[in-house]
Order: structure tokens, then C-alpha cells, then sequence
């Protein structure tokens, strides 16, 4: 589903890639351009467009598969179901995915590895009261997509200002992913928490990181461990690097962990990723979240270290395949996605040229560069941002070395000159980003 060009590339290198013929199931502009998800009207349309290929070319449909968050992840299994491929069933796939009902399926495997959470209606005047929770807390959707609408609050003032920038925003998601919910069989508990919902969580923290992985016939697989690294905000995150520089032994507990809970939560027959946080001072290993799908912001990553892209454990599942990943088979000892941050709103005035991005591929032809603006852009128009801060470009990079990644990186911000004409930030994003 979505499936794009930068993608098809990666895909094509998967091991046994020649047998098998990939298309794409509506278009990634669907996805990626807009917060406006016409589920009902999009799983009628790629179910159109999915009869019609096997009627005009008599073709099988033998997997259907997706990297991006919402709604793909959760228009999956509804579409498997109708066409008889393997996939995780919808109800797992909501225990990861509704983060109150997956808060509630960790605390009764996992307890000592989530924080203290409390779910409320954003809606609510007196939320505020029906919190019993000390500040500070990190209050969220019950279901949203790269951190949109996730804010640190230290204050009742703050909370405050959360919650009307919650209540502005949250209907692009919520009331799409209420549509996905009414195919479920929800228990009880669930039933009056929809997409609305939000969840206040006592802050947890650490270094942050990516166990990526898969299912298969019940068999649980971590295939790489990835970090996480943020900007001094300690929300906006800087850069991806693979391989982990964690211990050993705090990467083998996060995968015992992650073995636990997607085996407890029933989500088999495809792959997923887990976020964590490792607290060195208190030696606490700390679940954050479940997606239930690889990070496409991995795939450049893998390929590079391991030889093979993430993307192949979501094929290979899809097909019923128990996928053989490689290990370090890849051309460099290390890689990475970073990304370049601009932490006030504004307007851009000036993107490189053609020259200047044709210098970067000739210096360092490793290098990919993916802008995410052009001349005319508005900061805060862009989707999928964080609440701080604005990505206007994300560099992929690979080298012999960590060193290498950052003077890589560097580098590029030297040869490709973005220019912006700054614009003041909502008064509660300033308040928010200040504190």
C-alpha cells in the first residue's frame, strides 16, 4: 500500500526479489500529503483497484503488505481478510495500536517495564481533576502518527494549553481510526475509549531506541536494534544509527521483552517495531510504544549494515515466508537518518540547486538526501512533524565509522543551503517549546 519510488528501490534487493512482481495499492500521495483519511471510501477504492487486477491480468494476489503508520497499518488486515492473505489479525493489531488498550495488555505481562498512565477526554472540562498523576507527564492521542499532538506538560497552565491544541487537531485522526475500530470486537473496557480518548503517561526517559522484528507461526524475531537520538529538546529526534550502541545485555533483555509482550498481545504473521528507553542510572528498561509495521526510516539503514532492507521481513511474512535475514552482510559498519531541524516557524525562502545537490552526490555518492520543502513552504504546514520543531530535510547516510555518519552529515549542511524567513510560533507551542 503506498508504495513509492524511494521504496520499490529498496524492495528490489530483498532476497528472492526476482520472484516475485510488486505493485502498488493506491498511491503514496494518499498516505503521505494529507491528514484527511477517507477510510471507508480508500478500503473500497484499493479493493476496486484489487478485483480489477486479478479480472484484466488472471494474476494472483499472494500478499498484501504496508510500511506506514495510519491508516495503513490498520487497513491491512481488513483487506487481507477479504482477499485471503496472511496478515496479524485486526484485534492484535489494535492491542498495539490503541495505546490505552495497549497500555492495558502490558500492564498485565510487562508491568514493571511502562509508566503510570491515566486516559482522559481532552473534551473534558475538569480532566484536569481526573488525573491523579504528578507532574510532569507527556499527554498524547490514544492513537496518533510521529509524535503529532504529544506534548510535555510541567503545569496545570500547560495542560491547559495541550488540550486546545489537542482538541484543534485531533478529529484528522480520530475519526477515521473510530471507522477502523467499528470492524473490531472490542472488550468492554475499550468499548467507550475511541479515538478522541487521549492518555496522560508519567515521564519516562533514557536513550531511546528501535527493536525491529517479526512474527511468524508464532515465532517472535528481533532482526536489529536501532538507537534513537534527540536534539538537547529531548523531543525532536536528530538521527537514527544502526547498529545500537547499547550493551549487549540491555539489547538481549529489550528483545526478551519484546518476544513477551507481541506474543501475549497475539500479533503473529507479520512485523512490527517496538520503541524503548534504557535508564542507565537506574539500570530500568522502559517500554514506550508498539507500531505494527517496520520503520520505513530503517530501511536505508539495514540494507546498508545488513545487506538486506527491514522491508524484507514485512514480504516474507506477508507470504507466509519465515524470513532469512542476513547480519551484518552489508558494505558499511554503520548508517543513519538524520534529521535537519528548524525550531521556529517560517517560510522558505531558498532550497539548493540542482548543482548543488548534483556536488553532494559526487563527493559522496552514499549519500542520499531527501528534501522535505520547497521555495514558498510554510513550516507549520508540513505533516507528520513533532509539536517543536519543523524537519526540512532528511539525509541517509553510511560509513566505516560514527565519526563518519556526523562529518557526512556536516558535510551536507555545508554544500546544500536552505533558507527560511522565521514566522512566530503559536503562542502554545512557544510556551511549550521554551519550557
Amino acid at each position: 500500500m503506498g508504495l513509492s519510488d524511494f521504496h520499490r528501490n529498496f524492495i528490489r534487493n530483498i532476497p528472492n526479489a526476482a520472484l516475485y512482481e510488486f505493485h502498488g495499492l493506491l498511491t503514496p500521495e494518499e498516505f503521505l500529503e494529507t491528514y484527511d483519511f477517507p477510510v471507508r471510501q480508500m478500503l473500497e477504492r484499493a479493493e476496486a483497484q484489487l478485483n480489477e487486477f486479478r479480472e484484466t491480468t488472471g494474476g494472483s494476489i499472494d500478499a498484501i503488505v504496508g510500511y506506514m503508520d495510519f491508516p495503513v497499518s490498520t487497513m491491512l488486515p481488513i483487506l487481507c481478510e477479504k482477499f485471503g492473505t496472511r496478515s496479524p489479525t485486526l484485534e492484535s493489531l489494535l492491542k498495539c495500536e490503541h495505546k490505552y488498550w495497549s497500555r492495558l495488555e502490558q500492564q498485565k505481562v510487562i508491568p514493571d517495564h511502562i509508566p503510570e498512565f491515566r486516559v482522559f477526554n481532552p473534551f473534558d472540562v475538569e480532566a484536569l481533576q481526573r488525573i491523579d498523576l504528578p507532574y510532569p507527564l507527556w499527554v498524547k492521542p490514544i492513537k496518533s502518527s510521529g509524535s503529532f499532538l504529544g506534548f510535555y506538560v510541567d503545569s496545570d497552565e500547560r495542560f491547559v494549553e495541550a488540550c486546545a491544541e489537542i482538541r484543534a487537531g485531533i478529529g484528522q485522526i480520530a475519526e477515521p481510526f473510530n471507522y477502523v475500530l467499528e470492524y473490531a470486537a472490542l472488550p468492554p473496557e475499550i468499548q467507550g475509549v475511541e479515538g478522541h480518548a487521549c492518555l496522560a503517561e508519567s515521564i519516562i526517559g533514557g536513550r531511546q531506541c528501535t527493536v525491529e522484528g517479526y512474527s511468524h507461526d508464532g515465532a517472535v524475531h528481533t532482526i536489529g536494534i536501532v538507537d534513537s537520538i534527540r536534539y538537547e529538546n529531548e523531543v525532536s529526534f536528530f538521527r537514527y544509527e544502526y547498529p545500537s550502541s547499547l550493551p549487549d545485555q540491555i539489547q538481549q533483555h529489550m528483545s526478551e521483552i519484546t518476544a513477551t509482550i507481541i506474543a501475549a498481545l497475539g500479533y503473529d504473521n507479520g512485523a512490527f517495531n517496538l520503541e524503548f528507553y534504557w535508564d542507565r542510572q537506574n539500570d530500568k528498561v522502559w517500554l514506550l510504544e508498539i507500531n505494527t509495521r517496520v520503520s520505513q526510516s530503517h530501511s536505508f539503514l539495514f540494507e546498508k549494515v545488513d545487506g538486506t532492507t527491514n522491508q524484507a521481513a514485512t514480504i516474507e511474512t506477508g507470504l507466509g515466508h519465515d524470513p532469512s535475514f542476513p547480519h551484518r552482510e552489508g558494505e558499511f559498519f554503520c548508517s543513519a537518518k538524520f534529521f535537519w531541524r528548524v525550531f521556529e516557524d517560517g517560510v522558505i525562502t531558498r532550497v539548493p540547486s540542482e548543482e548543488e545537490y548534483a556536488r553532494v552526490s559526487e563527493e559522496m555518492p552514499d549519500v542520499i538526501v531527501r528534501p522535505q520543502v520547497g521555495v514558498g513552504t510554510r513550516l507549520s504546514d508540513l505533516l507528520e512533524q513533532d509539536s517543536y520543531s519543523y524537519a526540512i530535510a532528511y539525509i541517509f547516510v553510511a560509513g566505516h565509522s560514527r565519526k563518519e555518519l556526523l562529518d557526512k552529515y556536516m558535510r551536507c549542511r555545508e554544500l546544500l543551503p536552505f533558507e527560511y524567513q522565521p514566522q512566530s510560533l503559536p503562542e502554545a507551542v512557544e510556551l511549550a517549546w521554551k519550557s
